[in-house]
């Protein structure tokens, strides 16, 4: 039986300003899910990945 691994990458594409609401501009993180982000386990990652960030991105649109 193989065994595969997802490695969840950052959502980080290099614009980083954070706005007046405190979200990044680029990924729409707040500074403190930034500064959280190498702590966060595969499934904390992947809810911010396909819940949170797609939300918070519709809604500033």
């Amino acid at each position: 039986m193989n065994t595969f691994f997802r490695a969840v990458l950052s959502p980080c594409i290099g614009v980083c300003a954070l706005d007046d609401n405190g979200l990044c501009r680029g990924c729409y993180r707040t500074g403190a899910e930034i500064a959280r982000w190498p702590q966060m386990n595969d499934d904390e990652r992947l809810r911010m990945m396909e819940t949170v960030l797609p939300e918070r991105e519709s809604q500033l649109r």
